[in-house]
């Protein structure tokens, strides 16, 4: 059985769309072990507690850097002996320890189609005005490795969503969680416990 640690900065949506996944057996050779927050007041502690998942801080403002950060993530990441990463709302850019203590063994969800509207400063809702703003008509939510670069990693899955007139970026971003990001999440961390994502360069196989 693989233990998963979810990172998390905030409300914890994708979070709840992996513990009800969990919940419904769909998480298979896996389970959440942990959650750990960079910010002590993230509702996502709330929903781990009701799940009765063993909750973390480690607090983004209590270190110097990122990467001082970072460190103390891999250390805690490694006593909890955890086998796969998931970013899931985390809004702290992690450095290379992070990558190299778990190669091709942490996994983001990103709402929208990479490599469009990625990279740095493209989080939360200002990727959903980014794509208003160039006037798309599909956006959608990818799933993928984590690497040194950011959004960079070999891609596991996408799902497109269609932009409507009158969208904004709210109602974009509720329409892609809904749509994508919570049943592509869950997939990708079930399929990656089964053993069964093979990554080649940067084409991710599913066997």
């Amino acid at each position: 059985m693989k233990r998963i640690a979810v990172l998390v900065s905030g409300g914890g949506t994708n979070l709840q769309a992996l513990i009800d996944a969990q919940n419904r057996g769909e998480i298979v050779g896996g389970e959440i072990a942990a959650v750990i927050s960079s910010t002590p007041d993230a509702y996502a502690l709330e929903r781990a507690k009701k799940a009765g998942i063993p909750g973390y801080v480690i607090a983004r403002k209590a270190f110097p850097s990122s990467q001082a950060m970072t460190v103390a993530l891999v250390d805690k990441l490694r006593d909890l002996d955890i086998d796969l990463v998931v970013l899931a709302g985390f809004m702290v850019i992690v450095t290379e320890e992070m990558v190299k203590a778990f190669p091709n063994a942490i996994i983001n969800v990103h709402p929208a189609l990479i490599p469009s509207f990625a990279g740095p400063g493209c989080y939360g809702l200002h990727v959903h005005e980014k794509a208003l703003e160039y006037g798309v008509k599909l956006s959608g939510a990818t799933v993928h490795f984590v690497s040194e670069e950011c959004d960079g990693g070999p891609i596991i899955s996408q799902n497109a969503v269609e932009v409507l007139p009158d969208d904004t970026p709210e109602v974009l971003q509720r329409r892609i969680m809904e749509q994508a990001e919570w049943k592509l999440l869950p997939q990708a961390v079930s399929l990656f416990c089964q053993g069964r994502l093979k990554v080649e360069g940067r084409m991710v196989r599913i066997l």
